[in-house]
């Protein structure tokens, strides 16, 4: 049982036909009452979609991160039911490394990063199944927990592929 008031809209005003109002009622009733918001004590559905939201996108994008790329990054993770801070590099002032698209970190990270350019920042809502999935990563992340990361990528280092080394025996002739 929750103590929380329901939400109250504002009235509409009553110079608006009737029929206008009753239809915008509607349809904020039916966008708001969809499915569960951020800190409202739910997750979303496991195999919801991914969310990428755009925050600031610098004007001059020069690379953008793809697969094997090595990516730096700040990023404050909070559970998406009730916004609970469980891990922050910038509250450490330590940014986090890793190569994208390797499967170094959860799925919703892999696949919301790339095309990122440096500088630009991104809110990433990540449902179960891309994150930790119904076990989750106790103690902080309980399973079946919809995550939401506030990301910044901060530089991109391209990781050059290593030249196999020939296994073929040089053979040297000599003449006599």
């Amino acid at each position: 049982s929750s103590l929380r008031q329901p939400a109250r809209h504002k009235k509409l005003p009553r110079r608006m036909p009737a029929a206008t109002r009753l239809l915008l009622t509607c349809m904020i009733g039916i966008i708001t009452n969809g499915e569960a918001k951020a800190c409202e004590g739910e997750n979303l559905p496991s195999d919801a979609t991914l969310r990428i939201g755009v925050k600031y996108k610098p004007d001059d994008c020069v690379r953008k991160a793809k697969n094997g790329d090595k990516l730096s990054m700040h990023y404050t993770g909070r559970l998406y039911s009730d916004c609970t801070v469980f891990d922050s590099s910038v509250e450490r002032g330590e940014p986090f490394d890793f190569k994208l698209g390797q499967g170094q970190v959860i799925a919703g990270w892999d696949q919301g990063l790339r095309g990122m350019c440096v500088g630009e920042k991104r809110k990433l809502t990540i449902p179960s199944a891309l994150g930790y999935g119904e076990t989750g990563s106790e103690p902080k992340i309980p399973g079946g927990a919809t995550l939401q990361f506030d990301v910044e990528l901060l530089g991109i280092k391209e990781v050059k592929k290593k030249k196999k080394k020939s296994k073929a025996k040089k053979t040297v002739k000599t003449e006599l």
